[in-house]
């Protein structure tokens, strides 16, 4: 992994076409909210699979959590919707079968020249592509259980949302006189942020 890759550097905003061919940025997706973000080898790999059943679980938390979840392989386009449909996950999944995050990111698996992937990282941001944690799953045992997962999202979202312990006297009265830009959704409707939902 490149060495400016570390946690509270900002990520690359990477932009890459979705399982359904639309180009999208990471930033677009993170919106402002924090993002779990797989690196992943691809469908063919059964670790990589195993992962992401794992998520399909996770993900329904992260959505009631106003968090983010995305995939990105090195397969094309068919392979990445198949690879998506296969675990049933239904978060957006990305292709980088031209390997420029590999390439960027200096993360080719050079001990499979075969598929030729990336090394698995699964990477924690906090909004604004702001690097929390990063884990390294070459081994399967080195990637985040769910849990972890869990326990990372809740310390980022205690650093990010300003409403986090809503019983404090200081939000009590920011409330009470009208001051709603402090609770969530920070100054936009419910319809604005639902519409920026995937």
């Amino acid at each position: 992994m490149r060495s400016d890759i570390v946690p509270g550097a900002v990520f690359p905003d990477y932009e890459l076409p979705d399982h359904t061919t639309k180009r999208r940025k990471l930033s677009e997706l993170q919106g402002q909210h924090p993002m779990v973000l797989v690196l992943s080898r691809g469908g063919y790999c059964p670790k990589d699979r195993r992962q992401a059943e794992g998520l399909v679980q996770l993900h329904r938390e992260i959505e009631v959590g106003y968090c983010r979840l995305v995939t990105i392989s090195t397969d094309n386009i068919t392979e990445t919707n198949e690879y998506r449909s296969g675990v049933g996950a239904h978060w957006p999944f990305l292709s980088d079968a031209g390997r420029k995050i590999q390439k960027d990111l200096d993360i080719a698996e050079y001990t499979d020249p075969l598929h030729n992937p990336m090394i698995p990282y699964t990477i924690v941001l906090e909004p604004g592509l702001v690097i929390y944690k990063i884990y390294m799953g070459y081994w399967f045992f080195g990637r985040p259980t769910i849990e972890e997962l869990r326990q990372d999202l809740r310390a980022v979202l205690k650093k990010c949302r300003p409403d986090w312990d809503i019983t404090t006297s200081e939000l009590k009265a920011a409330w009470q006189e009208g001051r709603k830009e402090l609770f969530y959704p920070y100054g936009k409707t419910y319809a604005q942020t639902i519409g920026e939902q995937d």
